[in-house]
């Protein structure tokens, strides 16, 4: 071990269990604007809503999110949940807002990047995934029924952000290191996972081992899924398909990360927070 070590470098070793100069200080999922705000009336100094400086002003080892949506503009839901698109004749009429290119990253993704390469931060990059993204054009409602009354289309969408996937593994595999990938999917609520493990091996299965193994290789990192709720019966499948890790173990569902850990010795886990108690 050496005497210091890169943020890089720690967070990696800590999540391998391997040992470390010293514990990494990490918030994963900082913090919404009116929480800045209430702060900010309370005398917090940083006038500006500006993730990485309140970070270091918490002493924190700042850790970035980078999100890359599969959306670009076009129509938005009339509401939380409402369907984008009911049918593959509307799906196609979606096409031209969808799998936006990327092959002149932002100027966040520039500066963070920068950042991260001269040790300054840590970066975490977000896709959305195979729950999530037909989740996001069906509706919340509509989704669920699609899985029995479209099928093909709900493949067609899933492969369709596969090959997107890939794609931002190859454009930004020379830009970024994160520390870890997101694959966004929230498939479980407080009683378990939306799903059968049939459905899953069946719509979302096929494209995590797809894109898994390349997003591993392209960007040398522990690659996680994001799901709220209970996830101690999605987590097996997980690890199936060759996930890293899940965040972020909500307590209030009744996530036991003891008990997990006992489970799966080599399963990657963050979070483990009862948010109702914490934040009241």
């Amino acid at each position: 071990m050496k005497d210091e070590m890169t943020l890089l470098g720690r967070f990696r070793a800590c999540a391998q269990g391997e040992s470390v100069d010293r514990l990494p200080r990490i918030e994963w999922a900082p913090w919404w604007d009116k929480t800045i705000t209430s702060w900010q009336s309370k005398g917090l100094p940083i006038k500006e809503y500006d993730v990485y400086e309140i970070q270091k002003f918490w002493g924190l080892d700042p850790l970035i999110q980078l999100y890359i949506s599969s959306q670009k503009g076009g129509p938005a839901p009339l509401c939380h949940g409402a369907s984008l698109c009911t049918n593959e004749k509307e799906y196609e009429a979606l096409l031209e807002f969808l799998y936006p290119h990327h092959a002149h990253p932002s100027e966040e993704f520039l500066r963070y990047s920068k950042m991260a390469a001269d040790n300054l931060c840590l970066t975490w990059l977000t896709v959305d995934d195979f729950f999530w993204f037909p989740r996001a054009l069906f509706g919340i409602e509509g989704h669920l029924y699609a899985f029995y009354d479209h099928p093909d289309l709900m493949h067609r969408m899933n492969q369709d952000q596969a090959d997107y996937i890939k794609k931002i593994a190859e454009c930004y595999s020379d830009l970024l290191s994160p520390a870890f990938i997101t694959l966004g999917e929230d498939m479980s609520y407080n009683h378990g996972p939306m799903l059968s493990k049939k459905l899953f091996a069946e719509f979302l299965a096929p494209y995590y081992r797809q894109v898994v193994p390349v997003l591993r290789q392209a960007f040398d990192c522990l690659v996680i899924v994001d799901s709220d709720g209970l996830v101690d019966e999605l987590i097996p499948w997980l690890i199936e398909v060759g996930v890293d890790g899940i965040l972020p173990l909500e307590r209030q569902s009744g996530v036991d990360a003891a008990v997990l850990r006992e489970k799966y010795p080599d399963l990657i886990m963050i979070g483990h927070f009862d948010i109702q108690k914490t934040f009241g």
